[in-house]
Order: structure tokens, then C-alpha cells, then sequence
């Protein structure tokens, strides 16, 4: 019957994603268990850091950048029409710390890093370089993935950093610039909105789960994608489609318990 298969097949979706889930637990905690190899080689994490890091910082700059502007532009309208323009550093401001900065760089780190994590590791596997290296009892997470979670970890807070910095330059230069908001009500009231522990510590630890999170799901695809063209291909785009799914759903869940009755 029709609705009999539907329903089989809704449960073997259902079967096949726990299981993709606790594989995907177990390859987490085998990389934290080989961890050590690569913190103790240090120059394996700094060789990823330029590349997931540095490599992504245009783009995070340029995002930023024209976000900022936008909230600068966007805030002043919606602003202006209660007299409260002088706030506009304050919304920017808090927009970009709690919320746009964490999420919308942890967004463009999956597409950018992410997506390059998982084709590097998969092509690695197409052209039996893992297999090559378990023959030579070298052990390819701890030689191959560990580096690249601890780069991915450490790489996310600073650009969610730089991307809440330039947006706020974005916002000051069409608020301030460009329009003609007050420069000092901008700076001050944003000074006396914003708090470290509540909105900028809690942006942090936003950007390290979203990192986390986001490094394990492009390692893990990477590493289980089969080892094709058609593999490697179909691992990066759930890469993109399941980190970015993630963020969103974690950003709703960490915001209701880091901001809820604020």
C-alpha cells in the first residue's frame, strides 16, 4: 500500500540519520582523543589556522562591513521615527555582538571553510592518501582531522570578532558619516548599552559552539563521503545545508537560555 511505504520509508530515514548521528559522535570523540598529537605539533594547527582563518578573512570583512551598513541604515529609519536616533550605536551595536555577528560569520565559515574542509578530506580518501596513511601506521585523524578542529575552533570567535568590529565601522559611517547622527551620543550610549559579560562574552561563546559545531559536521562529511566524484560532491553541499540548518537552530536554543528575561 501507498501509505505503508510512505511510512517505510519515513522510518528508514529516520533509522539512517540516528545512526549517521552516532557515527558522527564517535568520530567527535575519537578527534578529541587524538587531540594530543596535534597540540603537542602545534605548527599542524597553525599551517590550518591560515587556511580556514585567514583565507576566509576578506570575506568576513566585506560581509561585515555592508551588514553594518545596512543596520546603520535600516536602525535610523525605524529609529527616527520615535526621536530616538541617538541609540543607533546601541542597536548596531547589539545587533552585531549578540546576534548578526555570531551567526551570519559562522554561516560564511561553512560555506567558505567548511565546504573546503570536506572536499580536501574527501578528494584525500577519493585518491586513497587515508588508506595510504594507515598502511604506514600513521593515524589520519590525529595527522589530518584534530588539526583542522582545533584551527576551526579557534579561528570562529576571532572572525565573529572581526565581523562585529567592522560592522560597527559600517553602522558609524553611514549613522555618523553619511547621515549626520551625533558622534558622540553614537559611541557613548553604545559604551553604556553594551556588556561585556552579557553581550559581548555570551556573543563568544556563541561563535565557539557555531565553530565547534560546524568544523565536526564538514570534518565528519569529509571523512565518510565515498570516495567519488559524485561522493565528494554530494558531502560538500550537506556540508553547507546541515551546518547552516545547525546554526540557526542552535542560535534560537542559545539565545532563549543566555538572553531569556533580559
Amino acid at each position: 500500500m501507498p501509505a505503508a511505504k510512505a511510512f517505510r520509508g519515513i522510518g528508514h530515514r529516520a533509522i539512517n540519520a540516528v545512526w549517521r548521528i552516532g557515527v558522527a559522535t564517535r568520530f567527535f570523540l575519537l578527534t578529541l582523543i587524538y587531540s594530543g598529537t596535534s597540540l603537542r605539533r602545534f605548527q599542524l594547527i597553525i599551517k590550518e589556522l591560515f587556511s580556514t582563518g585567514v583565507m576566509s578573512l576578506i570575506i568576513i570583512i566585506v560581509a561585515g562591513l555592508f551588514v553594518g551598513m545596512v543596520l546603520g541604515l535600516q536602525g535610523y529609519e525605524t529609529l527616527k521615527r520615535y526621536g530616538s536616533e541617538s541609540a543607533l550605536g546601541v542597536m548596531v551595536a547589539l545587533g552585531l555582538v549578540r546576534e548578526l555577528g555570531p551567526v551570519v560569520a559562522a554561516l560564511l565559515f561553512a560555506s567558505r571553510a567548511g565546504s573546503a574542509m570536506t572536499a580536501e578530506i574527501g578528494l584525500m580518501k577519493a585518491t586513497e592518501q587515508i588508506t595510504a596513511m594507515e598502511m604506514m601506521a600513521v593515524n589520519p585523524i590525529a595527522r589530518i582531522v584534530a588539526p583542522r578542529f582545533w584551527a576551526g575552533i579557534i579561528s570562529m570567535p576571532l572572525l565573529a570578532a572581526i565581523f562585529s568590529a567592522v560592522g560597527v565601522f559600517g553602522g558609524y559611517f553611514v549613522g555618523v558619516v553619511q547621515i549626520g547622527v551625533d558622534e558622540g551620543s553614537f559611541w557613548s550610549q553604545m559604551q553604556a548599552a553594551v556588556d561585556f559579560r552579557e553581550d559581548i562574552l555570551n556573543g563568544v561563546i556563541k561563535s565557539f559552539v557555531f565553530g565547534s559545531v560546524v568544523t565536526v559536521i564538514a570534518l565528519f562529511e569529509g571523512y565518510d563521503a565515498p570516495p567519488t566524484a559524485e561522493g565528494v560532491s554530494g558531502a560538500t553541499t550537506r556540508t553547507v545545508v546541515t551546518s547552516s540548518l545547525a546554526i540557526l537552530m542552535l542560535d534560537f536554543i542559545l539565545t532563549a537560555i543566555m538572553f531569556r528575561g533580559n
